[in-house]
């Protein structure tokens, strides 16, 4: 979603949501991939394959990085792992909402149905002004990746005029722009349609109105504000796939690019994110029934070298 924001549906699509300007249990990646200070340089080296393509020949499919949200209840997520995207402007996309790193909208909070009993709260808050806060945190500069399997058991709010994504941004984006850089959408939801989640795709000659998506819609009236569910992208340089507990729902591939459109998802540095957006073209804006504080849970969030070629 960040895109600009995300493409939705739809509808008219957006630019990135990018920031104004301006300013478990698998295993953690080495040192250097936690924590590189240097943006464009870290961008450069995942681009090499050096962001989580390695195993060993002949391995099965190894944890490469994650974040199990298990620190004490009360604190910011992990800044090794996770930065903020900060402040309003509508995010391409006329977002109502501010985003901060308070931990008034992130934080970690106890929970029994998580794992381990501590889950990841992202909470969009209103306001006594009437306006809105929430958090949208990533990966960028922190940690990347060219591909592999990426999931995140998630419970979703409700409501409408909100939308939670959890979703991959080209590390180009500030040189090439959007969607030139290329957009990954494991999951987005509108609030307003509680049992169906999108993923989707954004890059050059489809985007905005016009992306490659499909939606996923939990049977029997199921909506998936009553629990958590494992959203999950399975990354091949030309191959896409996308499931919900398993259950594949879409796979992409360049065959179905429209006529003279390029793919961007070979090879080249995604960075991950989080987020809880309020308003926008395309969930259009919250209504006397919605209902705040809305909150977004995060059990984890795993990610998992590609798997060896046969």
């Amino acid at each position: 979603m960040t895109r600009r924001q995300p493409a939705r549906a739809r509808k008219e699509r957006v630019t990135p949501r990018r920031p104004p300007v301006s300013t478990g249990s698998a295993a953690r990646p080495s040192g250097f991939l936690q924590s590189f200070p240097v943006k464009s340089v870290f961008c450069f080296l995942a681009g090499l394959g050096l962001a989580v393509t390695g195993h060993r020949a002949g391995a099965a499919p190894a944890p490469v990085w994650s974040d199990e949200f298990n620190q004490p209840v009360g604190s910011a997520p992990d800044p090794a792992k996770w930065a903020y995207d900060l402040g309003g402007s509508g995010w391409g996309n006329r977002e109502l909402e501010v985003y901060t790193d308070s931990r008034d909208n992130s934080r970690v909070v106890a929970d029994p149905e998580a794992t381990d009993g501590r889950a990841l709260a992202i909470r969009a808050v209103r306001t006594a002004g009437g306006g809105y806060t929430s958090a949208r945190l990533k990966t960028l500069g922190l940690f990347t990746l060219t591909g592999g399997r990426i999931e995140a058991r998630i419970k979703l709010p409700r409501g409408q005029g909100i939308w939670p994504a959890f979703w991959l941004l080209g590390c180009d984006v500030d040189h090439v722009g959007w969607p030139a850089c290329g957009e990954i959408d494991i999951m987005e939801l509108l609030g307003s349609r509680p049992g169906t989640i999108y993923g989707t795709l954004h890059g050059p000659g489809y985007s905005g109105a016009h992306p490659l998506q499909r939606s996923f819609t939990l049977p029997d009236g199921a909506v998936f504000a009553a629990g958590y569910h494992v959203f999950a992208l399975d990354w091949a340089p030309d191959r896409i796939i996308w499931s919900v507990d398993g259950h594949v729902y879409q796979v992409r591939t360049p065959a179905d690019l429209p006529a003279g459109a390029r793919w961007v998802f070979r090879d080249r540095p995604f960075y991950l994110l989080l987020n809880l957006a309020v308003g926008g073209n395309w969930p259009r804006d919250p209504d006397s029934t919605t209902e705040f504080p809305q909150t977004l849970y995060v059990d984890y969030v795993r990610v998992f070298a590609p798997a060896p070629k046969p």
